[in-house]
């Protein structure tokens, strides 16, 4: 047998959901809501002049603001992030 649930009941459980989802803090951005720019003007993988592939791509990781030269270096970048974060100033 199948239980209904009262309309006004699913509504109130949504509207507490997404309040939740909105005010839970974002993982990408630092406590204030503020990213720190990114220093270098190279990729933070290869070196490589940030628009030598065609456009920097820009991420944030742990409230920094990182740049790469391309989105395969963000993958290599997510493999093993201390090696590179090392190379910030």
């Amino acid at each position: 047998m199948k239980t209904k649930i009262p309309h006004w009941i699913t509504a109130a459980l949504a509207a507490t959901l997404i309040a939740g989802c909105a005010s839970a803090p974002s993982v990408s951005q630092t406590p204030s809501g503020k990213t720190k720019s990114y220093p270098l003007d190279l990729c933070i993988v290869t070196d490589n002049d940030l628009d030598s592939m065609g456009g920097r791509v820009t991420r944030t990781y742990t409230g920094k603001e990182i740049q790469f030269c391309c989105k395969p270096c963000v993958k290599r970048f997510e493999a093993n992030p201390g090696k590179y974060l090392a190379k910030l100033p």
